[in-house]
């Protein structure tokens, strides 16, 4: 039986393969994310900490460092900055991954295009082939018969 070839599977191969480089590009879209967010967490962790440091000094009833407590106060404030130029990061970082995620999609969409179209014609042409090779069982079973009422 002769197999089908697909004729534009060249194409079909080569929006795979872009699919395929879109997915790794979304994917390292999505480990960016994930760090920033690990570097906001580590960020928000040191703020507390130092607020927290503030905060039990101040109800101690030890002396009060003015410089120390303004050197905490600095470099809370350095965290707050450091925390917001992160969220915006993030935030700009999750838009980039909206617009991989439908790239991704169309290709997608691409893909399964062509895969139907070759599912088709592949259906198309085994159905072709089967309805040929019952025609010919049934010239010979036609001419066997004939033989025999002769």
């Amino acid at each position: 039986m002769k197999k089908y070839s697909f004729r534009l599977q060249p194409v079909l191969n080569l929006r795979e393969k872009a699919l395929e480089d879109k997915r790794l590009e979304m994917a390292k879209v999505i480990k960016l994310l994930n760090d920033y967010q690990i570097e906001l967490e580590a960020l928000e962790k040191k703020y507390l900490s130092y607020k927290g440091k503030i905060e039990d000094i101040s109800i101690s009833n030890e002396i009060v460092n003015i410089s120390e407590l303004a050197s905490y106060n600095s470099y809370m404030f350095q965290l707050e900055q450091q925390m917001k130029e992160k969220e915006i990061t993030i935030e700009n970082t999750r838009k980039v991954l909206k617009i991989k995620q439908n790239e991704v999609n169309e290709a997608l969409k691409e893909v399964k295009v062509l895969d139907k179209l070759k599912e088709t014609q592949s259906k198309k042409f085994y159905d072709a082939i089967y309805k040929k090779e019952a025609e010919e069982i049934d010239d010979i079973v036609t001419a066997r018969y004939k033989v025999q009422e002769v």
